[in-house]
């Protein structure tokens, strides 16, 4: 398989890290040609996961996202949400004829308020058969210190999806399949949320009892949405074993790519999510939070997209819906958190 990135960020570069490491030729996407020339002087991303070493023998870095996207059979999708439709949509529409695309974007695309299967579907008439997902709970830094992380990968197609996978397997790498397509993403985008929650009651001084019983009903809030909406893995506390290997069990709620990923991006001080909302807990203003960050908090755009999404899907989500009110419409944050005080059991 011939891999494409699109994204130099830092997820973008550690999934080049990885790929590398494993001995693959990676074509990758970048816009900034100073930025490449310093990545050949220096074999390091100079803007991010700047630890992270490559043989730049392995990387074909260009900032020509068609050609990038045409050197290759397999493209992941790395840009954060807020920017993927900005560069998606002035390609030609059959670009990604006969491609395999994986999305590594954690978000909701804004504007459009839905997944990106559903986006490039539209866009560009990419199958779901064609369509693939990798999701953590797996942080970027993590990677760059090569400390053992675990990535779900998913698709509708199993072999394939476990083919794909197998690039992927490293030292500190372990991969998971499951065929969630619609679960693993929609847990992606809400533990943004709760991470973003998680990061307000930081700011606003609760300690660490409050916070596990926030985590606790936020982990509850998206079983509920994921039920409502029809996923297949939300069951809590019941798993089928899964006979092929030994031990092993098909995934469940419970599993990595929906709660485990849920708790890191709450508790981890890489969690780029939980920094935002302690910005916005200590009285940042949104715009004020932002413009403090080097990189993008999915969970700002994603709180708008699923609130309007979940006006269809109509859950129970106050947690969720208190982090809309604070983030995009004025609410005060103590005020919001005394309210969701109330909601917690």
């Amino acid at each position: 398989m011939k891999f494409g990135i699109l994204g130099s960020g830092s997820w973008g570069t550690a999934i080049a890290k990885i790929l590398t490491d494993n001995g693959n030729v990676v074509s990758w996407w970048n816009r900034s040609e100073a930025a490449i020339e310093q990545f050949k002087i220096r074999n390091h991303n100079p803007q991010y996961l700047t630890s992270a070493r490559f043989d730049v023998q392995k990387l074909i870095l260009s900032t020509n996202v068609q050609q990038v996207i045409e050197q290759s059979d397999v493209i992941i999708i790395a840009i954060p949400s807020a920017y993927t439709s900005e560069v998606l949509l002035t390609l030609n529409k059959k670009i990604f004829e006969g491609k395999k695309i994986i999305s590594a974007v954690k978000g909701i695309m804004p504007g459009e308020n839905e997944l990106l299967n559903d986006f490039l579907a539209k866009h560009f008439g990419v199958k779901i058969e064609n369509y693939f997902a990798l999701l953590g709970p797996c942080h970027a830094e993590e990677v760059a210190a090569e400390k053992l992380s675990y990535l779900t990968f998913t698709g509708v197609d199993e072999a394939t999806t476990k083919s794909i996978a197998d690039n992927f397997k490293t030292s500190y790498i372990n991969t998971v399949v499951n065929k969630d397509i619609y679960g693993v993403q929609y847990a992606a985008v809400l533990k943004n949320i709760y991470a973003v929650a998680a990061g307000m009651a930081h700011g606003l001084d609760y300690g660490d009892n409050f916070l596990s019983v926030l985590i606790a009903n936020s982990a509850d809030e998206m079983a509920g949405f994921l039920r409502k909406a029809g996923i297949i893995n939300a069951e809590v506390g019941y798993m089928e074993t899964d006979k092929s290997t030994v031990g092993k069990k098909h995934a469940n709620y419970a599993a990595s790519v929906y709660l485990g990923d849920l708790l890191v991006t709450c508790y981890s001080l890489f969690s780029r999510n939980r920094t935002f909302g302690n910005m916005i807990g200590k009285g940042y203003s949104v715009k004020n939070a932002q413009l403090e960050m080097s990189m993008v908090a999915e969970g700002y755009n994603a709180s708008k997209c699923m609130h309007i999404i979940n006006e269809t899907v109509i859950a129970e989500m106050p947690i969720a819906q208190t982090v809309y009110d604070i983030l995009w419409n004025g609410m005060d944050a103590r005020k919001g958190f005394e309210k969701i005080e109330e909601a917690l059991i």
